[in-house]
């Protein structure tokens, strides 16, 4: 094949790059919710009485309502397309959102969270349907690390502003910067977000693994209990980090929530670096077995940081977090392309599912495994979590997406 043929080959629309950034858009609104009560911990804590446990509790409630709908909203993805499933579920979000703001009852404001976690699960299973849809293989890797910027990035956003907001004006008022940007977001969705093709139909002789994808192999299945095993130092990380900064360092909540901003940045733009690495590697398995090397050692040095020098910790909170959710991208891509066409948004689905469960434990169990044996111990244990997924991850790649 000549070089020609090959850019021709691997080239793509500026249709597919807008609608890579509206999905983009649209996964970061819903993760802006959803991080939301993670970063109301200190002031739940500190002010309102709150335990880390209970505070923690709630702050997985939006988790855990993902966990109820995901492989639902993939299954709706796969049947009627992603531009209604995306829309609609970011509407609901907005308006569990605004719920929220109503009420000072904490019970009342985890319903609240937990439905507007099952609404912003839409954004999850469709917006990766649309990647795989509009992105030749080759492109995938580095399509899916951008799309993957949508979580570190809503991260980010709710990092600098939901603190700040919260201390200075209530948590209501935190809260409502989700209605506006997933109300917003639901409405260009719903006028501007295209599904993509289609592919072709099959031939009827097509082998039965390609019709269910977890019948014939175990693929799947291990890339899913990888992935959330995962889980537990990003999650561990986005939902402590920013009490250890204050609590253990004493950090201000200003210039913490902005490290933790600053971290989840670099971490999205490291997403997009493996999903290019993958795509030149023509492996997604091989640099997942490394990622989940280096999350293991990183955690291991976060225990390591609690007692070093002001900058340590922070210097070794940005690369830790960097790791931990360089994975993501890696992941989605390789189940995507193992599922195929006709399972993507249910494999899709699955795969988030087991990693918002994993997600869902980790507030309440580390928040109460740092009360009983303190951060530098629970910081070691998290790190037995991704040294357990090394082994399980496959030895090579399946594709059955074209």
């Amino acid at each position: 094949m000549t070089q020609a043929s090959r850019l021709e080959k691997t080239a793509v629309s500026p249709k597919a790059w807008t609608m890579l950034g509206i999905g983009v858009a649209a996964q970061a609104a819903g993760t802006v919710f959803v991080s939301t009560p993670a970063f109301l911990i200190p002031l739940l804590h500190s002010e309102h009485g709150l335990s880390l446990t209970q505070a923690g509790t709630l702050a997985a409630a939006p988790t855990f309502g993902m966990v109820l709908t995901l492989v639902a909203w993939g299954a709706m993805a796969d049947r009627f397309g992603e531009k209604w499933v995306i829309s609609i579920g970011l509407a609901l979000t907005a308006i569990a959102a605004l719920a929220a703001t109503t009420t000072d009852n904490y019970a009342l404001l985890g319903i609240a969270f937990l439905l507007g976690g099952m609404a912003a699960a839409s954004t999850n299973a469709a917006s990766g349907r649309v990647v795989v849809g509009w992105f030749p293989k080759d492109r995938r890797g580095l399509a899916m690390g951008i799309r993957q910027m949508s979580q570190p990035l809503g991260v980010t956003i709710a990092s600098l502003t939901i603190p700040t907001l919260a201390a200075n004006v209530g948590i209501g008022s935190a809260v409502g910067l989700s209605v506006a940007l997933n109300g917003v977001l639901a409405l260009i969705c719903a006028v501007a977000l295209v599904n993509p093709p289609r592919p072709a139909a099959r031939p009827t002789d097509i082998p039965v693994e390609t019709i269910n994808p977890y019948r014939s192999n175990w693929f799947l299945w291990r890339i899913h209990v990888v992935s959330a095993l995962l889980v537990f130092p990003q999650f561990t990380l986005s939902t402590f980090g920013l009490v250890w900064l204050i609590s253990e360092h004493g950090w201000d909540a200003a210039p913490a929530g902005l490290l933790i901003g600053i971290s989840q940045f670099v971490g999205a733009l490291g997403r997009i670096v493996v999903g290019i690495w993958s795509d030149r590697a023509g492996s997604r398995v091989g640099p997942l077995r490394l990622v989940a090397v280096s999350a293991s050692a990183v955690m291991l040095a976060m225990a390591a940081a609690d007692a070093a020098p002001w900058g340590v910790p922070a210097l070794i909170l940005l690369l830790a977090t960097t790791v931990s959710v360089a994975d993501n991208g890696l992941a989605f891509t390789s189940v995507a392309e193992a599922a195929g066409p006709k399972w993507q948004g249910k494999a899709l689905g699955a795969q988030n599912t087991g990693q918002f469960i994993a997600a869902s434990a980790v507030g309440p169990v580390v928040g109460a495994l740092i009360g009983a044996v303190g951060y530098p111990l629970a910081f070691a244990i998290v790190a037995a979590f991704p040294a357990a997924a090394i082994p399980l991850v496959p030895s090579r790649d399946r594709d059955i997406s074209v």
